[in-house]
């Protein structure tokens, strides 16, 4: 499902052109029209009809590539890509929390690029690997950073509520899921707590000095067929009002925004005033399915502040985000 959102993407890019397709073996030697079961709503591009479907290995692979292959097998196949001097930028988990593999989500920690030079120096890669976040992480963080930045973060519990497609095609049985709510979620609420803490960590001395601010994360699968809501409680460091919060988000801009990056959200976060939103079925689509759409900003008893925050997980979870790491790598001269 990822890799058709890179191909819908990735039509009429101002930047980047499909030139090279690849997957498993059972599909390699096939047109991509008769290997791929095309799910979007989309019609599949006709520019893609009839591009060959290679097997995953280097050889003949333009230098950027866009991976969003199964953990199980992607960890080996990007490492033998990046060996051979290819730019990996990946949706895959397997090298997300590695010390010197930048995990990015360019309006939050475009510095963490740095890393890039660190891990070819010790891995004696001539290419590169980049990851994005799992995409329940896209959102939370997207909404904490404004926070981090002018108050700084204490302590923060996430619950997800967490669409069908996300879990891939298939995905969930339809028994399963029907009228129901699924409680768990297999690695989740893990990658939700380690990749929160590195991506608002500092880059200090050619590592990630993980932030210092703990994360409670509890997720589950819904009955909804795109788009994560989390609701959101958070304790700040220093002082803030209701109005600083919704101030801090409103006034959130980054390096992709200054760049004018082809795939960056105008505005990276909305705020819906609306004591209902945001909803999957009113804002799944903001800003092209990039932006982070929050809302219902109010007093915690528990902790200072609770709200509920809302992002695209095949767009700016996951296809989106990849492309947007890929467009401030060619601004910051890594693709030259």
């Amino acid at each position: 499902m990822v890799g058709q959102r890179f191909v819908s993407l990735l039509q009429h890019h101002p930047w980047f052109e499909i030139k090279w397709l690849a997957a498993s073996e059972r599909s390699a030697g096939k047109t991509y029209r008769e290997a791929c079961t095309w799910r979007l709503r989309d019609p599949m591009p006709k520019t893609v009809w009839d591009l060959p479907v290679y097997e995953c290995k280097p050889g003949g692979a333009p230098q950027l590539l866009f991976s969003s292959l199964d953990s199980k097998v992607a960890g080996h196949v990007e490492q033998e890509f990046a060996q051979a001097g290819h730019v990996v930028v990946s949706n895959s988990s397997n090298f997300r929390m590695e010390q010197d593999v930048p995990l990015l989500i360019p309006d939050v920690n475009p510095d963490h690029l740095a890393l890039i030079r660190e891990q070819q120096k010790l891995r004696n890669w001539k290419g590169t690997i980049v990851t994005n976040p799992n995409c329940t992480t896209v959102g939370l963080v997207m909404s904490l950073a404004p926070l981090a930045n002018n108050f700084g973060l204490d302590k923060v519990i996430m619950t997800s509520m967490q669409a069908v497609s996300g879990a891939g095609y298939p995905g969930t049985p339809t028994l399963d899921i029907l009228g129901n709510v699924i409680p768990y979620i297999g690695g989740e609420e893990e990658k939700v707590e380690r990749e929160t803490r590195k991506l608002l960590g500092k880059l200090v001395d050619g590592h990630v000095k993980m932030g210092d601010f703990v994360v409670s994360a509890h997720c589950n699968r819904v009955m909804v067929e795109d788009g994560h809501t989390e609701t959101i409680s958070v304790s700040l460091k220093n002082k803030a009002t209701i109005a600083d919060i919704l101030q801090a988000w409103h006034d959130y801009r980054s390096l992709p925004q200054e760049r004018d990056l082809p795939s960056a959200p105008k505005h990276p976060i909305i705020v819906r005033e609306e004591r209902d939103r945001p909803q999957p079925k009113f804002d799944l689509n903001a800003e092209n399915g990039m932006a982070t759409v929050v809302g219902r900003l109010r007093e915690c008893p528990v902790l200072q502040f609770k709200y509920v925050a809302f992002s695209h997980n095949t767009i700016r979870g996951a296809a989106g985000a990849a492309l947007l790491n890929a467009e401030l790598m060619k601004s910051e001269g890594y693709l030259d």
